[in-house]
């Protein structure tokens, strides 16, 4: 993970090491060498996944030569996404984000033991018959809607019980096909609110920025740009939904025709095929990706 940026930028070997120092850890080995069952700890995946992040746009901004708001009107992110958003914005330092996501993952790993959760992927539904599958099938027990991902794909997230059961109620309102995600906490519901209370702690002792572009909130699908707001949005967006496909919409209205995904994977670049056939989704993974799109900036 992250060796062949590591590998063709310095920029991105500088990123790394700054996280590795911020966390007293190398977590730069762990995603170069693994081992994999150790590198998807939550706890560990978190900051990875916005070390490399944040190495593609700085390698973007140094190699480039433009800061980002010269190539972009606005940042968001999915979930622990929205972090690297904001490091890219420069409202969070780097080793602020890696520290405040260890303390992140720790604590939704706590917050609910291993084996009471679940989430599940619905697929071919759209947000309100999964709301109402949600509703119905709660029985006295946690289920919420955890991801509203947009083309069709709503991801559930509860108490075990209530998601098999959400997922049989989703059925009969049309969904094509309900699966149990490999995941070790039901993040973006409820049962997190432990894990939100320790995120409101650690973020009254950082130091927000204004960013330098607007931040699309995950809870809210609207910018925003005021620190104290933003702290608040992402204490709530630990037990709350993302709302991933409305938050596309929002850019889209605001003229945005192209996202540009910086980082690990081609998720958010398919979503936004699948939420806005007219918009464009590219993914900037690996060193190629990168150097074509700087010969289009």
């Amino acid at each position: 993970m992250g060796a062949d940026l590591a590998g063709a930028f310095e920029t991105a070997r500088d990123v790394f090491g700054e996280v590795d120092e911020a966390l007293k850890q190398n977590l730069s080995k762990l995603m170069r060498e693994g081992p994999e069952s150790e590198l998807v700890l939550t706890e560990n995946a978190q900051p990875a996944l916005m070390a490399v992040s944040m190495a593609v746009v700085r390698i973007i901004e140094k190699d480039g030569g433009k800061p980002l708001p010269a190539l972009a009107s606005h940042v968001a992110g999915h979930s622990l996404g929205e972090y690297s958003a904001l490091a890219a914005a420069g409202a969070l330092a780097v080793s602020d984000a890696a520290r405040l996501l260890k303390l992140r993952g720790q604590a939704m790993q706590k917050a609910v033991p291993v084996g009471i959760g679940a989430m599940a992927a619905l697929l071919g539904i759209e947000l309100e018959p999964a709301q109402d599958a949600c509703r119905e099938a709660a029985q006295g027990e946690i289920v919420a809607v955890a991801n509203d991902n947009g083309g069709g794909q709503v991801v559930v997230s509860g108490h075990k019980g209530a998601v098999e059961r959400t997922i049989e109620a989703a059925k009969a309102k049309g969904c094509k096909r309900g699966m149990l995600l490999p995941v070790s906490a039901p993040f973006h519901c409820p049962l997190m609110q432990p894990a939100a209370d320790a995120m409101q702690a650690a973020l009254e002792k950082v130091t927000l920025q204004t960013p330098r572009v607007p931040l699309v909130s995950n809870v809210l699908a609207a910018e925003i740009t005021n620190p104290a707001d933003i702290k608040e949005r992402l204490v709530e967006q630990v037990t709350g939904l993302v709302r991933w496909r409305e938050s596309v919409q929002y850019m889209r209205s605001a003229g945005v025709d192209t996202l540009v995904e910086c980082g690990s994977g081609k998720v958010l670049s398919g979503l936004v095929k699948r939420i806005d056939k007219e918009m464009v989704g590219l993914a900037l993974n690996t060193p190629a990706d990168i150097e074509a799109f700087l010969k289009t900036v």
